[in-house]
């Protein structure tokens, strides 16, 4: 008998991760009357005197804002990871074992407009902000005790995040994250046996398939993966296999801008609201031998599920077993893909 995998509840594999999630498509149809979330202000002016972030202002710390013009870099006021963190563990009868984490934590104000989001940057300006990530990401691994970079932005009230300017978050450390070390184990295995990246070989078949594919560029595909989670979620997968951002030319990392641009003002007109994600890159580990198994990418995780105040919870089953959705990766990539990639706020 043959899987139906647009009617039959069905698993499908994570193939970075080696975890199952659980696709149930019969499940669209059924009516919602769960919690609707209230839709923030979407109006900000381009510079608010008491952001922390805009040029020039006084930052929570007491520090002061130059008044930048182009995107800005600083070492957060109120870091997770420190760097005079000594080394030292942690373990009672290997029952409860911790060990000491150090590292350095930055934040990044994409522009010095208060009001404009990704989508609502100009290409040159976006592809600044791409040069900007490399230079950050070569800076940082040159502390040797770094082993991994996390570059990765929380867009909106919803995700969490504390300040509405704009911006993105780097996060470096002396350890490996768990989800890091999942996706190098996999990556390895994969590596090892077909002497290629994982990636590469599984972008062959999106790229042949194109029922997943919202739209790629010289240099990059933007897809919704086939086990992806959250309900329009997508990753962007260079073409090229690098390990990491360091390793674009020029040119790619002004293709890396223009998905970015592209791809977050289909978000915000899918529902025609500033569309709310956690998204970060994926790649190699640093000054830990080398990777070259590892191939650069790009997660965008959004809640969003049916509308602008409906959103996917991971509740339940998903918190207990593993996760679950409804609409299936091929419905979503064809929605995304239909939808214009001039902002909805120009069309006004």
């Amino acid at each position: 008998m043959t899987l139906d995998l647009t009617e039959n509840p069905h698993n499908r594999l994570n193939i970075l991760t080696g975890e199952w999630i659980l696709v149930s498509p019969h499940r669209t149809k059924r009516p919602w009357q769960g919690k609707v979330e209230d839709l923030p202000n979407g109006t900000r002016p381009p510079y608010d005197p008491k952001c922390y972030l805009c040029p020039g202002n006084d930052r929570a710390d007491g520090s002061k804002n130059p008044d930048y013009e182009e995107s800005f870099v600083f070492t957060n006021d109120y870091s997770s990871l420190l760097a005079d963190t000594p080394d030292a563990e942690f373990n009672k009868n290997n029952l409860l074992i911790a060990n000491s984490q150090k590292g350095v934590c930055r934040v990044i104000s994409f522009s010095p407009r208060h009001d404009l989001t990704l989508p609502e940057i100009d290409l040159p300006g976006l592809t600044k902000v791409v040069d900007l990530w490399a230079k950050e990401f070569q800076s940082l691994s040159e502390i040797d005790y770094i082993k991994y970079i996390q570059i990765f932005e929380n867009k909106g009230e919803i995700m969490g995040c504390s300040n509405p300017h704009p911006h993105g978050q780097i996060w470096a450390q002396n350890g490996i994250p768990v989800e890091v070390h999942k996706e190098t184990q996999r990556q390895k295995l994969h590596f090892e046996q077909h002497g290629k990246s994982l990636l590469s070989d599984y972008l062959d078949i999106e790229l042949q398939e194109q029922k997943r594919v919202v739209f790629e560029n010289e240099h990059f595909v933007v897809l919704v993966p086939f086990w992806a989670v959250w309900p329009y979620e997508t990753m962007i997968i260079s073409k090229r296999h690098v390990t990491s951002i360091v390793e674009f030319s020029e040119a790619e990392r002004a293709s890396l801008a223009d998905a970015l641009k592209r791809l977050t003002t289909r978000y915000d007109n899918l529902f025609e609201t500033s569309f709310p994600y956690s998204a970060g890159m994926h790649q190699a580990p640093v000054n830990d031998g080398d990777h070259p198994e590892w191939h650069w990418h790009m997660h965008f995780y959004p809640p969003l599920l049916r509308s602008a105040t409906v959103k996917k919870f991971m509740v339940g089953y998903e918190m207990l077993a593993n996760p679950q959705r409804d609409i299936t990766a091929e419905y979503a990539a064809e929605k995304l893909k239909q939808l214009s990639e001039i902002h909805y706020k120009s069309k006004k």
